[in-house]
């Protein structure tokens, strides 16, 4: 889900389409991701913490060269976003919308 939103996202600019897919992987990478959510824990609800809990507590180790903690936050802030595409997503979108104000 958070991929398909930076796709959508970066589709609203011009550019070449290599330059634009790099700009997506950069933002999908557990990295950003887990910045993302640090960026948003101070917004989240219980219910939200517990979820990205859960999906953290699942993640395994990640990737060979991957840090395990970044790899798990990143986890359990997608698996945060999954749920709330799926449960709420009035409140994923003004999460979404709190990212782009961030970004800015």
């Amino acid at each position: 889900m958070w991929e398909l939103h930076q796709r959508l996202r970066q589709c609203q600019r011009p550019g070449r389409s290599a330059d634009l897919h790099r700009a997506v992987v950069a933002a999908v990478r557990a990295d950003a991701q887990a910045l993302a959510l640090e960026q948003l824990e101070p917004l989240l609800s219980d219910q939200e913490l517990d979820w990205v809990r859960r999906g953290r507590n699942r993640a395994g180790r990640g990737p060979r060269a991957g840090e395990a903690g970044l790899y798990g936050r990143a986890t359990g802030f997608e698996t945060m976003v999954g749920w709330l595409f799926l449960q709420n997503p009035s409140r994923l979108a003004e999460l979404l919308d709190q990212l782009e104000e961030n970004a800015r």
